[in-house]
């Protein structure tokens, strides 16, 4: 019996059930001409520093829409939808661009960034999106994109720590298996890529003034014949200066020590760009890294934060939460950016990271796991691709279905679990996909174009963009939920107008005070974590 079979009888339907999920959709708001719009976040839609559910991403003109813990994946589309109707009735004749890559952009100086009022809170994260824009400029920033957020429920834990005869406490084991989770989703993470990549073009004006390797699909449109996820490429939300982290994902603490030094000691290059310019902050601080949310990792580990907390502490005190996965494309045949069969494909794949065996990673792996990814996203629909596993070369189309294969008992169980077959029939749609380039979402994508009146990407995603809206907003919400987000939105003003009253140093104080604050100290730190 192998490790998944035996995990899965262990865990019970109402576990399985109690599976947790979330989303953070990103999208740019755009003018009816498909031109990148520049009027502030909309004050009906409350503060972006406090609101929960609607905040901005890097660009002022970047909605972050963030959803709730659902344990139902049909709950989950359902709150999406709704932020959506809700953004709808406060942007005037503005649209949310659906795809991942940005519409046309004006110049690079010209692209706002996020605004959060005076106080240091919102200062240090108005500057920390500064720095971002002086080290790679403000384009690569408008790329948006979906997280999923995902964890299993409290009550698996002491399951599979007895099914692994694991000791110690069940804190570290926990922290040990998402670890786990998320080295295997790195070695896989390349079929999302595959799947679910829906950026196999871009406008010209994402590219002006830099050097590509693109190709001419139509006038005002660039793209690559196999390309899945030029997201996810090199042209993308991509970092030449952190291609020198080899992050190691074996346990909390080769991960913590793995990025400490990038953001605790001085980067040459972010040092000689200096802090400040006179009177404006040109970044948070000289290292690496300015805060953890700038390493470009595809998944993330998340700890329950407290205020005032770096990320790193609080993981290193309190373990993983859940684990939050970075590199999918916004859907751009989808309203709100990602279906639910999508959603049920990602439990599938990630009940598979956890449950099967994980080795320690290795600098070559790592190294071989950021070929592969590139290499997908930019030609992953090329039948010749060859992929790296455990050193030797492998075809994408016979490592993906040894995949799905593994992946058939997780999908019959879920399916049990929630007395239907949609598990079974979001499998059964991968796998179709993997027989057939064609039925992918890149591949569906320049299907589309070819087919759109006016032949270019832009003209496809206003196009996508329209129907969306149109879609939405024919389904108005029920006065009640107008009158909760109505009733958010000025709660999260008064926060915010808190927060601002109740500041008592100035900036720079609190800059320094923030970065200098312990990385390490954290207890689950101050031991090794074996991996699981």
């Amino acid at each position: 019996m192998n490790r998944i079979t035996q995990l899965l009888r262990e865990l019970r339907p109402d576990v399985l059930n109690g599976i947790r999920r979330g989303v953070e959709k990103e999208s740019l708001r755009v003018r009816p001409d498909g031109m990148l719009a520049k009027t502030p976040h909309p004050a009906g839609l409350g503060s972006a520093l406090t609101h929960p559910h609607i905040t901005t991403d890097f660009s002022e003109s970047q909605l972050e829409l963030i959803t709730g813990v659902h344990t139902d994946v049909d709950a989950c589309v359902a709150e999406l939808t709704e932020i959506h109707q809700i953004v709808y009735q406060h942007v005037g004749d503005e649209l949310l661009w659906s795809p991942s890559m940005p519409c046309g952009l004006p110049a690079d100086d010209d692209i706002p960034i996020g605004q959060y009022g005076s106080s240091n809170l919102g200062r240090a994260k108005t500057v920390y999106r500064q720095g971002l824009a002086h080290r790679y400029g403000r384009r690569m920033q408008t790329i948006s994109g979906v997280h999923y957020n995902f964890s299993v429920p409290e009550s698996a834990w002491p399951i599979l720590q007895r099914a692994d005869a694991a000791s110690g406490p069940e804190i570290r084991y926990k922290a040990d298996a998402y670890f786990h989770l998320i080295r295997n989703f790195r070695r896989h993470s390349w079929l999302l890529l595959y799947l679910f990549g829906a950026s196999p073009t871009v406008c010209r004006s994402f590219v002006a003034g830099r050097t590509h390797g693109l190709q001419e699909f139509t006038a005002g449109t660039l793209y690559l014949p196999g390309a899945t996820s030029l997201r996810m490429g090199p042209l993308g939300y991509q970092s030449d200066a952190q291609a020198s982290l080899a992050v190691s994902y074996n346990s909390l603490r080769s991960y913590a020590e793995s990025l400490n030094a990038a953001l605790t000691q001085p980067y040459p290059p972010y040092e000689a760009m200096g802090l400040r310019k006179g009177d404006d902050y040109l970044q948070l601080g000289t290292s690496l890294l300015q805060i953890e949310n700038e390493f470009y990792g595809t998944i993330r580990p998340k700890p329950r934060f407290r205020s005032g907390e770096r990320p790193l502490y609080a993981l290193g005190e309190r373990g993983v939460e859940y684990i939050e996965v970075r590199c999918m494309d916004n859907d751009p045949f989808s309203p709100v950016g990602i279906t639910a069969s999508t959603m049920r494909f990602l439990d599938i794949f990630l009940l598979h990271c956890l449950l099967h065996t994980s080795p320690p990673d290795t600098p070559a792996e790592i190294a071989a796991m950021s070929r592969n990814q590139h290499n997908v996203a930019l030609r992953g629909r090329d039948p010749n691709l060859r992929l790296i596993r455990l050193g030797e070369e492998l075809g994408l189309a016979d490592w993906s279905r040894r995949l799905l294969v593994e992946c058939k008992p997780i999908a019959a169980a879920l399916d049990h679990a929630h007395s239907g077959n949609a598990y079974r029939d979001a499998l059964a749609t991968a796998d179709a996909a993997c027989a057939d380039s064609s039925k992918t979402h890149s591949a569906k994508v320049l299907a589309e174009i070819h087919r759109s009146k006016d032949v270019s990407y832009v003209a496809f995603a206003l196009a996508q963009s329209a129907r969306h809206r149109s879609v939405l907003r024919e389904r108005k919400p029920s006065p009640e939920i107008e009158a909760r987000y109505a009733q958010m939105a000025e709660e999260s003003l008064a926060a915010q107008q808190g927060i601002e009253a109740t500041d008592t140093v100035p900036f720079e104080t609190y800059r320094r005070q923030y970065l200098s604050k312990d990385l390490m100290s954290g207890s689950l730190l101050q031991s090794s974590c074996k991996s699981t």
